[in-house]
């Protein structure tokens, strides 16, 4: 898993040292990185592997491939992050109850948890609330409705987030949060693309063949995650030895119609064997033809003709 610092990033935080608020950004980027923390162990837990972290000007975001999850692991997925940002206020709250002296050195770590907390139970896309009611919405009224209603939602809170930005005496993080909401309600999702082999450069060097042995419960879900740019994958279904293999390309045009938690294997085999099925099903062939009896074969001319 890599970590990614956006350029900005390090603006922020000479901005914040020259004007002595280093300290408080700092904190605040390690709340955001524990809130994606939360995301991370509860996506290794579901099967799903974090890419890359990336420490924005505004906060944190994991980037993961959870194309096809089902809404109940979303939720999940959605709600670990703010439970760990919850989970960081009881405990403090708790320390000040035991040790009051021990406010004066978490009291900013408390409002950043608090605040953390409160901006992302927001219903709006792509904050952990919106991603909830848009499973809760998706499953109640459908797809469409669930992207108008984010989309609207989306709207209205971008747009009390503008008017709290002339009304705190123009607080430029207000306005920022609003461009972020604006922009993420009509980001378009990202496709997922076919592992590309084809350059003349890496054929020429060549390409390391991957066997993996499975048996016939692999799901594309636990296939994809083994997909890499680094070598070419063939996946092996084994039955007191080698039954049958799936490769790379096979999985991938496959995964276009089925859900992550499909078996693959399964698949292959419906589909082979309705493929070795059809030459005995399609019915034969007649051709009508009309003869006169003169070209009729003699022996059934001449039962005709009798």
């Amino acid at each position: 898993m890599k970590i990614v610092i956006h350029p900005l990033f390090f603006a922020v935080m000479l901005f914040s040292a020259i004007f002595g608020g280093l300290p408080t950004a700092l904190i605040c980027a390690l709340t955001a990185l524990l809130h994606e923390c939360g995301h991370i162990f509860c996506a290794q837990k579901l099967g799903y592997e974090c890419k890359k972290i990336k420490l924005m000007p505004y906060g944190a975001a994991a980037f993961m491939d959870i194309e096809g999850i089902r809404a109940s692991d979303e939720i999940k997925l959605a709600l670990s992050g703010p439970l760990v940002n919850a989970a960081l206020c009881v405990v403090l709250a708790g320390l000040w109850w035991f040790f009051p002296v021990t406010y004066g050195y978490t009291d900013v770590l408390m409002y950043a948890n608090l605040a953390m907390l409160a901006v992302n139970i927001l219903p709006a896309y792509p904050l952990d609330g919106g991603r909830v009611a848009g499973c809760a919405i998706k499953k109640l009224f459908g797809e469409r409705a669930q992207l108008i209603a984010l989309r609207v939602t989306a709207l209205v809170i971008s747009a009390v987030f503008l008017a709290l930005f002339f009304a705190l005496g123009y607080n430029i993080t207000a306005l920022i949060f609003a461009a972020f909401l604006l922009l993420s309600a009509f980001e378009k999702p990202v496709r997922a693309v076919r592992i590309n082999f084809s350059s003349a450069k890496r054929l020429k060097r060549g390409i390391d063949v991957k066997y993996v042995l499975c048996d016939g419960d692999l799901t594309f879900k636990d296939a994809i995650k083994r997909l890499s740019d680094r070598h070419y994958v063939v996946f092996q279904r084994y039955d007191g030895g080698v039954a049958e293999e799936v490769t790379q390309d096979e999985l991938y045009e496959m995964s276009l119609s089925h859900s992550v938690y499909d078996r693959v294997f399964e698949d292959y085999f419906s589909r082979n064997d309705l493929e070795n099925s059809l030459p005995s099903m399609s019915p034969p062939i007649i051709e009508e033809t009309q003869a006169t009896p003169s070209e009729m074969p003699s022996s059934i001319a001449s039962e005709s003709e009798e």
